[in-house]
């Protein structure tokens, strides 16, 4: 394979390669064949450590989460269809699970119900509409 001159104390010797294989090398010095066990060092890499300051504590009126009572809940399209039927109107007052409308989509009739508590603020679809993934069918605010 490859060939090399070493001068080591004044000696020269003449090393070939033959093969090389995991880390065992047939090599030949001077015609006579030797089976060299070649160590590798361990190259590791280099990881910076990173040193974070602690951070403190939140105070005990800080930790707490606010939750905003009146928020609106947008009830949209899981997928593409048609409504067929509306049950409930502005005003109305629903609890979770309650059914909000039916629609066809998939050539089945599927249910939208209330996920949470909450007073119907406007439906924005009627009977006979044609809807798509993602549009808004209802808008309430939560309770």
């Amino acid at each position: 394979m490859k060939s090399y001159k070493f001068t080591i104390r004044g000696h020269n010797y003449d090393v070939e390669i033959q093969d090389f294989e995991d880390n065992i090398a047939n090599i030949e010095v001077n015609g006579t064949k030797y089976a060299v066990e070649v160590q590798h060092e361990v190259k590791r890499a280099k990881i910076p450590v990173f040193i974070r300051k602690d951070v403190p504590s939140p105070a005990r009126r800080e930790s707490k989460i606010k939750k905003d009572i009146s928020s609106t809940v947008l009830v949209k399209s899981p997928l593409p269809g048609n409504i067929m039927q509306v049950f409930v109107k502005p005003g109305d007052e629903v609890k979770k699970g309650d059914k909000l409308l039916m629609y066809e989509a998939m050539k089945m009739e599927n249910m939208i119900l209330a996920e949470k508590d909450g007073i119907i603020v406007s439906v924005k679809v009627q009977p006979g509409d044609g809807v798509l993934q993602d549009d808004v069918l209802i808008e309430m605010k939560q309770r």
